[in-house]
């Protein structure tokens, strides 16, 4: 698997599990549903480190790793926060083009990556793309104002993890991930306690939320894996084409009708893999 498709494949894992978990916090407070869905990654993490010993972390990797962690704990949980708010067409966008933006800016400037002109062109219509696709037909004026707040803050915490996880060797083996996993519980832990979500969710929401935390702890290793075999701006790029999967499976399971911006999105996202594919 090239570094293209893992990083795809990624964007597919994050979009699934952002598309369930953003029901979910419908029907249970955001914070709440973001521990259990990190829970759920932290065990599946474990489980894998243990059965599959290869590589030697270094204490650097490890800090890496909770680095990550950090950021990916105050982003789901406060993407899931704002998503329990209904401005999901104002949250998704805004939090996926800081999660994009900050990481090609450091790629490009500090890194010295030179991605192709045509992996350029690409990143300029991909940003377009991420807005288009993630708009709703609807206006929820009221909560437009935390949503924009939160999801700006939720779009740093993904910049910290898609930039934490470049340094991470391969041969380090997963444990870093494991770490990344238990930071992110750690980091949850008292915003939930300080912002009055319960601690405990009803047994199915609960459930669901930790299964789809192995989705995505799934699209953590794949982007990992993604940036040792492609540019890090590139695989950012593409890992961050995620919005489009939740407007298919809402198309699909909820019976939801594109809107031109949407489809002008979808055809802009296709466009920008394409162009950034390109050797």
């Amino acid at each position: 698997m090239n570094g293209e498709l893992m990083a795809l494949s990624a964007a597919a894992c994050y979009g699934i599990t952002h598309f369930v978990c953003g029901l979910l916090a419908r029907r249970v407070p955001g914070l709440t549903v973001s521990l259990y869905a990190q829970l759920g990654g932290t065990a599946v993490s474990i489980l894998a480190a243990l059965a599959l010993p290869f590589g030697t972390p270094t204490p650097a990797d490890l800090g890496w790793g909770v680095l990550s962690g950090l950021g990916t704990g105050l982003a789901v949980a406060f993407l899931y926060r704002a998503m329990s708010s209904g401005a999901i067409s104002v949250v998704v966008p805004v939090s996926d083009v800081g999660a994009v933006v900050i990481p090609v800016l450091v790629a490009l400037l500090l890194l010295g990556e030179r991605p192709p002109p045509g992996g350029i062109v690409g990143f300029c219509v991909a940003l377009p793309a991420l807005w288009l696709v993630s708009q709703s037909g609807g206006r929820e004026r009221g909560n437009a104002a935390p949503g924009l707040r939160d999801a700006l803050i939720a779009g740093v915490g993904f910049a910290i993890t898609f930039l934490a996880l470049k340094p991470i060797p391969l041969d380090a083996g997963l444990w870093p991930i494991v770490a990344s996993r238990v930071a992110s519980v750690a980091m949850i832990l008292p915003l939930v306690a300080t912002m009055g979500a319960p601690l405990k969710a009803p047994l199915r929401p609960g459930l669901a939320a930790a299964a789809v935390g192995i989705v995505g702890t799934a699209a953590t290793v794949l982007y990992w894996m993604a940036v040792h075999h492609q540019l890090a701006a590139v695989a950012t790029v593409l890992a961050a084409l995620y919005p489009a999967v939740p407007v298919v499976l809402a198309l699909v399971f909820l019976r939801e009708r594109l809107n031109r911006k949407q489809v002008l999105g979808l055809c802009g996202a296709g466009a920008a893999i394409a162009l950034i594919a390109l050797p």
